[in-house]
């Protein structure tokens, strides 16, 4: 079977082997199996933050597939199976009358990989909510239950994701969420605009879960068969944290390139560090929507973000376009973008 079936961005070659793991049983008996035979092994979920390599992965792949949201009566807290579709989960939450989720509707992949990527969007994060993660130790062969405050949550990073040889396979990830048919406070300029509401304002959850996926939809951010747009992993780069020497160099570059009105975009990161946005540097550096070398792989039409397979291309094709992005940024503006999808078998 060729990964590139169950990928959003349709590249990859074949696997040694496949498992599809139905029950946490499954999925721990697949790990234990692999680790003991030294097998290389892949955990899969939706597919929808990986690239792999051409040549495919030489090793066993398993592919999470288990299932269940329970909501604790006594404490309201609402624990998810790690192969539970994540935006099924948001869309539940919302019917449930519980806050707290719906600024991180229409992403795709499933609930595993929300606590690895500490998953976040238009001004919310798992971080916030998620109170504990279920997961079995590759090391120890136990299973444990991690509190939030050692999920090591960062931007777009934890523990979890930080663990190179992937010690933690995730089981399930509990949250507590706000019983109430309002949102959370509104804290993202864009979506209080689709709103039109000030930052702070709270309105319905379900308008908020409307507005989200319209505009990630207009970023083909949504997958849609019918999109070529979303046939990618989303965003391609994370966001550049900086500090304030970091900073005063891309001010000072931007306004050489740009012109001495030029005022680059930021948001504060806390501990005197701000977050840039990618795009904006991307576009800067030469690199426009639609943007190709002509072999397949292009950056979206709709969001200089994400990097597309336009139908032909191949893994090598789509990190030779990454490749000059990355290096077109770090010589226009002295800063080094990271991937943030996983990349099997091949290095930016």
């Amino acid at each position: 079977m060729r990964l590139a079936d169950y990928t959003t961005v349709g590249l990859g070659g074949p696997a040694r082997g496949f498992v599809r793991a139905g029950t946490d049983e499954d999925l721990i008996e697949a790990v234990w199996a692999a680790d003991g035979g030294d097998e290389p092994i892949l955990i899969l979920g939706g597919g929808s933050n990986l690239v792999v390599a051409d040549d495919g992965f030489d090793g066993t792949v398993i592919q999470v597939a288990t299932e269940g949201i329970d909501r604790d009566p006594g404490t309201g807290l609402v624990t998810v199976a790690a192969g539970e579709d994540w935006d099924a989960v948001v869309a539940w939450t919302v019917a449930a009358g519980l806050a707290g989720l719906e600024c991180l509707s229409g992403i795709p992949g499933r609930a595993g990989a929300t606590p690895i990527q500490n998953v976040g969007a238009y001004g919310q994060e798992v971080a916030e909510t998620i109170t504990e993660v279920r997961a079995y130790d590759r090391v120890t062969g136990q299973i444990n239950i991690i509190p939030n405050d050692h999920c090591g949550f960062g931007y777009r990073t934890s523990v979890f994701k930080r663990d190179d040889a992937r010690r933690h396979v995730v089981l399930s990830a509990t949250f507590r969420l706000a019983e109430q048919s309002l949102s959370m406070p509104v804290r993202y300029a864009e979506l209080a605009a689709a709103l039109g509401v000030e930052i702070g304002d709270q309105v319905a959850s379900t308008e908020v879960r409307s507005a989200v996926i319209e505009l990630r939809r207009g970023k083909g951010m949504v997958i849609d068969a019918a999109d070529p747009d979303t046939r990618s992993v989303g965003s391609f780069f994370v966001n550049p944290v900086l500090d304030g020497a970091a900073l005063a160099a891309v001010e000072a570059a931007a306004r050489a390139r740009c012109g001495n009105q030029t005022r680059v975009p930021r948001f504060d990161a806390g501990d005197g560090l701000v977050k840039v946005p990618a795009a904006w540097l991307i576009e800067r550096s030469g690199f426009g929507k639609g943007y190709s070398l002509g072999d397949g792989a292009r950056i979206s039409a709709k969001h200089t973000l994400a990097l597309v397979n336009s139908g032909s291309a191949t893994t090598a094709a789509l990190i030779a376009l990454a490749r000059q992005i990355r290096d077109g940024v770090r010589d226009a503006f002295g800063v080094s973008l990271t991937p943030e999808p996983v990349l099997v078998g091949i290095a930016l």
